[in-house]
């Protein structure tokens, strides 16, 4: 993220509306995580990570982000939750390497806006499948290739130019890493942003999605 992108990230509106709107949309569309172990994506300088212990009841978060600095302000504000918070400096397409992450670990992985700065946002999706249980919940809050293309969002804003997805195309893709958000996600501002939560499921599951798209 560049400068701008960071102080709106970090700032006194965008939290509320992260509190009041996106965090509870995000618990009606796939419910609380109650002693869940949870691993955040992005978490940025902390506050995700915070709602994720406080609103939805996770025992313990991991979560990873490329910025050192956003981490060690992370750790500043999250001081007080002790051992169940785990940060580290790393990329959501490598969790392995960031968090010697296996597979299936995660009961709930949470996305606050992340996936649409991947290059290979592809690849971020099937990161996260991996390390979900059969039976884990994706959490997403994304923005779209139609809010990217945005006059406004490109004058103020970095992100990467080629092969953003709009909300159809990420709808599309996660059934192909056994991710199914079914009815529960909901798309704001004409499409400009993307909210909802996918359950992971197992083999059969992914096999089937494979059939079909060949025929």
């Amino acid at each position: 993220m560049n400068k701008a992108e960071t102080f709106l990230v970090n700032s006194g509106p965008r939290r509320l509306l992260q509190r009041f709107y996106e965090a509870p949309l995000l618990a009606r569309l796939g419910g609380r995580v109650p002693g869940g172990r949870v691993l955040e994506i992005g978490c940025g300088s902390g506050y995700g990570t915070r709602l994720i212990l406080d609103r939805f009841g996770a025992a313990a978060v991991d979560a990873v982000d490329l910025d050192p600095g956003a981490v060690e302000a992370a750790r500043g504000r999250l001081a007080g939750y002790g051992e169940r918070v785990r940060l580290a400096v790393g990329s959501a397409t490598d969790l392995r390497g960031a968090l010697e992450a296996e597979d299936g670990v995660y009961d709930a992985v949470f996305d606050f806006a992340i996936i649409h700065h991947i290059e290979d946002w592809r690849a971020g999706l099937a990161e996260v499948a991996r390390v979900l249980r059969p039976g884990g919940r994706f959490y997403f809050d994304e923005v779209t290739a139609t809010a990217l293309n945005r006059p406004t969002y490109r004058r103020l804003f970095d992100h990467p130019d080629e092969d953003r997805f709009t909300a159809g195309d990420f709808l599309a893709e996660l059934p192909r890493h056994g991710l199914y958000a079914d009815e529960r996600w909901q798309t704001r501002i004409g499409g400009d942003y993307l909210l909802g939560v996918a359950e992971r499921r197992g083999a059969g599951a992914v096999g089937r999605a494979a059939r079909d798209r060949t025929g």
